[in-house]
């Protein structure tokens, strides 16, 4: 994604004095939290596994991540997304997540970095 220019932060002011401005959420560091949700049937995080499609950060630090499972009978269709959810909560500046699972396009295996691939012998 190309980084695009955006105006400093600034703290609001109260008649109690200023406060800190926001914490602006790191693209990097939700694209690590992501990588320690592992598919636990598969020895390879659902980064690598190319199940992440999109990361949307708002100004207002929500985060929304679009992600697939590999078939739409997955057992771990209902903790993905959730382990997914709770691990982005965790990252600074982050004050929302929305994660929706879609199936268009439909997943498979040229999702997968080379590192998956190479973790699950498919060359």
């Amino acid at each position: 994604m190309s980084e695009t220019p955006t105006a400093p932060i600034h703290g609001t002011w109260t008649p109690e004095g200023g406060t800190e401005p926001p914490v602006r959420v790191n693209e990097d560091a939700v694209i690590s939290v992501l990588k320690t949700v592992f598919d636990p049937e598969i020895p390879v995080d659902i980064y690598e596994l190319g199940l992440i499609y999109a990361v949307e950060i708002g100004d207002d630090g929500h985060v929304k991540v679009e992600m697939t499972l590999t078939t739409p009978s997955c057992p771990s269709a209902q903790e993905l997304p959730a382990q997914a959810e709770e691990a982005v909560r965790a990252v600074p500046g982050v004050t929302d997540v929305t994660v929706e699972v879609v199936w268009d396009p439909p997943w498979d295996q040229s999702r997968m970095s080379e590192d998956a691939r190479l973790a699950l012998n498919m060359y």
